[in-house]
């Protein structure tokens, strides 16, 4: 029995310094208000929305018909001698954003053996896209694009264009 009664003990010292400081903030007499409470009113209305000065003004739209204008990644790219040049895998653009030329995939079979050539956008001739199926044709000839080096990521861009159309492309370090 000697045993349970430090225990008890123990324990009731333990919650009464526990207890003590709660007991002491309900002896203390509450804070007095001196002022009248008055209601929240609502802040006042205005009939024209009020926006932040930072806010960002809406974007402008343009309604492009489905006929007038196609994508060009992915097509299938012929000369004009109607030769299979290759596929339109990716774009080039200069630093203000124009578009400069087109990596074409070309060569091989199932892309086994295929090499990515860029040519001059303006080579492009993209009269025949009216759908998807439809192909742009390359002012080129195959024997031409076959020579052109082929294209590799962060080096330098040659870009084979058709005769007299290319413009040189200003690298600024």
């Amino acid at each position: 029995m000697r045993v349970v009664g430090p225990l008890i003990l123990g324990a009731a010292i333990v919650a009464s310094s526990t207890l003590a400081p709660l007991r002491a903030a309900e002896q203390q007499p509450a804070a007095v208000q001196t002022e009248p409470t008055t209601p929240p009113t609502a802040p006042p209305t205005s009939a024209v929305p009020v926006t932040p000065k930072d806010a960002a003004p809406p974007p402008s739209v343009t309604i492009i018909g489905a006929s007038d204008a196609h994508g060009v990644l992915g097509r299938d790219v012929r000369s004009a001698a109607d030769e299979d040049m290759g596929r339109i895998v990716d774009v080039i653009v200069d630093r203000d954003g124009h578009v400069r030329a087109a990596v074409i995939d070309f060569g091989g079979f199932l892309g086994v053996g295929s090499r990515k050539i860029v040519v001059d956008w303006n080579a492009l001739r993209f009269g025949k896209i009216a759908n998807k199926k439809g192909s742009i044709t390359l002012e080129l000839t195959k024997a031409q694009v076959a020579a052109a080096p082929e294209y590799k990521e962060d080096t330098p861009i040659v870009v084979l264009g058709a005769s007299g159309s290319l413009q040189p492309l200003q690298v600024i370090p």
